[in-house]
């Protein structure tokens, strides 16, 4: 996989550079540097885009702490909102979530999955805040949630708030997906 003496520099650099962070934060560094080169494009799946598009109805609801409605979401409360909508019945708490579904390599990622984050303190080992991943590129893994500020979409790849906080990916069964 590793293609040239250069892109063995920059792995070994990348690993240094991060080796003060958390083990999973290391992690990502390695699949965010050779992951997407030889990425294979993903089909769509209907339910999955029509889950994205409702949930992006709710784009600039307030943040509100134990929120599970229209009026103001917490993280988990807005996805368990959007995917109620379909029908899903997940647990309520982002810690939760984090025990469904299967865990994918952030080189597998595509839109549906779900993205789970320590909270505001990046020295927990837990999980605190779960988004939806709505758009993969080679650029950009864009996922709604809702935090302060709102229902908001983030772009993984350029948050040093978010990499940092990075714990896992879970994906749902949607039913052929």
């Amino acid at each position: 996989m590793l293609k040239s003496p250069f892109r063995f520099f920059f792995l070994l650099f990348v690993v240094l550079l991060f080796s003060t962070n958390s083990l999973a934060s290391v992690s990502y560094e390695i699949e965010f540097a050779i992951g997407y080169e030889d990425s294979i494009p993903r089909k769509s799946n209907p339910k999955v885009d029509a889950i994205i598009s409702y949930a992006k109805t709710f784009l600039g609801v307030p943040y509100r702490y134990g929120g599970s409605t229209p009026s103001g979401f917490d993280c988990s409360g807005f996805i368990n909102y959007i995917f109620g909508n379909f029908g899903f019945s997940l647990v309520r708490s982002s810690y939760g979530l984090a025990e469904l579904g299967e865990t994918i390599a952030l080189t597998e990622i595509q839109p549906g999955d779900l993205m789970f984050f320590k909270g505001s303190n990046v020295n927990s080992t837990s999980v605190g805040h779960v988004g939806m991943v709505i758009n993969v590129t080679a650029e950009e893994i864009k996922f709604i949630h809702s935090a302060n500020g709102g229902v908001q979409i983030t772009n993984f790849k350029t948050s040093k708030y978010y990499i940092q906080r990075y714990v896992k990916t879970k994906r749902l069964d949607y039913g052929g997906y």
